[in-house]
């Protein structure tokens, strides 16, 4: 099982992901793709580094914006592995031209 991080931890790994905020033990982020299906293929995209990492978001699709929530579950709290996730789908979500 992961270790959760503190508060002064998630504040710091919170400065380099921007665009995520923190409500309790989760971290989300929304996202406005161009097109209803380019948001399907960066859902898709999400996915397969989501089952490569074995760490899931909850992700909600409302046409063209969606949503990406981490926390660790199992954990009961934020780890480095919400963070980690976090920053690959920033990357995706660039690769997507989703904003």
């Amino acid at each position: 099982m992961a270790d959760t991080l503190d508060g002064a931890a998630v504040a710091d790994r919170l400065r380099a992901l921007p665009a995520w905020t923190r409500d309790g033990a989760e971290i989300s982020r929304e996202v406005r793709a161009p097109s209803f299906l380019a948001g399907i293929d960066l859902v898709g995209a999400v996915a397969r580094a989501a089952e490569d990492a074995d760490h899931h978001p909850d992700i909600d699709i409302r046409w063209r914006t969606v949503r990406f929530a981490l926390t660790t579950h199992s954990a009961g709290g934020l780890t480095a592995r919400d963070f980690d996730l976090a920053a690959v789908i920033d990357r995706l979500a660039g690769e997507h031209g989703a904003e």
